[in-house]
């Protein structure tokens, strides 16, 4: 490496500056927004299952989804500060060795309580871990080099949104050792030993120069108004929508005003809040934020439904339901291999594309669930499922990228942090929200026909709506 060093031109000393990080340790670390991602997803084709031998009801299998989702997104911004404070390769190190541990637990959880705990602790243990994959690319990798690891972050959580129900249902149906559903968290134990093995001898040690200080209160009211709103979401239907449930929905608006006059009061105080006021009201981050609500929302409450439809009326196997995903997998791997270099060429311009792509794939689902359904398979899915993900893979790989770039340096990494939060944030709120209309559709008004293409044609529509929203970003390239 030395004599490489020696004989290289001038022009590549960028890359001797991002030596620190080498690809085994950037893979390693990547394993930090791959696996949380991962965890996410493949629990969807295995929800039926889980019911099934743990005696759950819908409410609580949404759940299973909902609160990983809030303890994750409640303590990111949370993760990131301690990172900075003690270190980001110990907090990673910490996160990973957390998130394994729950897996394991998850893994044997004898009962649906039991589960939901360690569903919660390994959401608070991701939290801990994603943090520091940013902020040590940040610190460690400069320009193109850079540039380069942002764009495989995107990557690594597309291609797990997009495999995880695949291999959900593969290891479902396979039932090794008679294990069934469980296996979709034992995965994480080898992998999780593996990662943490590389990364405490490969990954450099970096902090902040100055470490700031942690909003607990922030994120204590950031949780609690999630609860608020999610709990009752999930399980208002199957119990009849009792008062309570209204009561938490009609809280979550002082909830939310308590958090904003928090953190606006943190701000002029000179402290740090969670959510800082004055990130919110950069226009790009602003803009940036909506995308996301919409996308993040959808998608996983898009999911979430179509695990329970393609296993219920349509009678496919865990394994067929997988399967029926595989063409979304394909178009998000074309859109990962291609989506950094339209990137630099198209800018946000590529987003806004990716909006009306997608929007043609989930019409054509539509379609598809109205003349075909239940009487459909993996093969009659393909061609809409394919491009609704090569549009979900344009929309999402290079979302935070494209709106970062737009962003002060010194308020990027914050930018980062309540991207991902809302992205963590609106998984679960679509799971709650998506996932009970669709219940509550498919139950009540129509079949699981009528109600899947209710939800598909749903996000036609606001894919759609976002278009114009997309347009008013700055193209960072030659078009929007």
């Amino acid at each position: 490496m030395t004599d490489h060093a020696v004989a290289a031109p001038a022009v590549t000393r960028p890359r001797a500056a991002a030596s620190p990080l080498g690809p085994v340790a950037l893979t390693t670390l990547l394993f930090g927004a791959f696996l949380p991602m991962l965890s996410f997803f493949i629990i969807n084709v295995a929800l039926p299952a889980i019911g099934s031998d743990l005696h759950a009801g819908s409410g609580a299998l949404q759940l299973v989804v909902g609160s990983y989702g809030i303890a994750n997104a409640t303590l990111l911004v949370v993760g990131g500060r301690l990172g900075d404070g003690f270190g980001r390769k110990r907090l990673f190190l910490v996160g990973l060795t957390g998130f394994t541990v729950m897996s394991l637990i998850c893994a044997i959880a004898p009962t649906i309580g039991v589960l939901l705990a360690a569903r919660v602790a390994q959401g608070a243990a991701a939290a801990a871990m994603t943090p520091q994959v940013l902020a040590s690319i940040s610190a460690l990798l400069t320009g193109e080099h850079r540039a380069r690891a942002m764009a495989m972050f995107g990557v690594a959580g597309g291609a797990a949104a997009a495999l995880g129900q695949i291999l959900g249902g593969v290891l479902v149906e396979a039932n090794v050792f008679g294990l069934g559903w469980r296996a979709v968290f034992l995965v994480n134990v080898p992998v999780g030993l593996l990662a943490i093995a590389a990364g405490a001898r490969l990954l450099p040690e970096t902090r902040a120069d100055k470490a700031q200080r942690v909003d607990l209160v922030g994120a204590a009211l950031l949780a609690l108004t999630l609860v608020l709103l999610l709990l009752p979401l999930t399980e208002g239907r199957p119990l009849g929508w009792p008062l309570w449930t209204w009561l938490c929905l009609a809280a979550t608006v002082p909830g939310v005003a308590l958090l904003g006059l928090h953190q606006h009061r943190s701000e002029r105080s000179g402290r740090h809040p969670l959510i800082p006021p004055t990130v919110l009201r950069l226009r790009a981050m602003r803009i940036g934020l909506l995308l996301a609500v919409a996308f993040f929302t959808t998608f996983g409450g898009f999911m979430f439904v179509f695990a329970l439809a393609t296993q219920g009326e349509a009678h496919m196997s865990p394994l067929e339901g997988g399967l029926s995903l595989l063409p979304m997998a394909v178009g998000f791997l074309i859109t990962s291999i291609y989506g950094p270099r339209l990137q630099v060429r198209y800018g946000a311009g590529l987003i806004l594309r990716g909006w009306l792509i997608q929007a043609v794939g989930y019409a054509l689902l539509a379609v598809v669930a109205l003349t075909l359904w239940p009487h459909v398979d993996p093969l009659r899915l393909a061609i809409p499922m394919l491009v609704a993900g090569f549009g979900a893979g344009l929309v999402m790989v290079p979302l935070i990228g494209v709106v970062l770039s737009q962003v002060p340096p010194t308020q990027a990494g914050l930018g980062s942090g309540i991207l991902l939060t809302s992205q963590q944030t609106c998984l679960a709120l679509g799971a709650a929200t998506v996932g009970t209309a669709y219940l509550s559709l498919s139950t009540t008004t129509w079949d699981q026909r009528g109600a899947l293409a209710a939800v598909a044609l749903a996000i036609t529509a606001i894919s759609l709506l976002m278009t114009p929203v997309t347009h008013q970003l700055r193209s960072s390239g030659r078009g929007a």
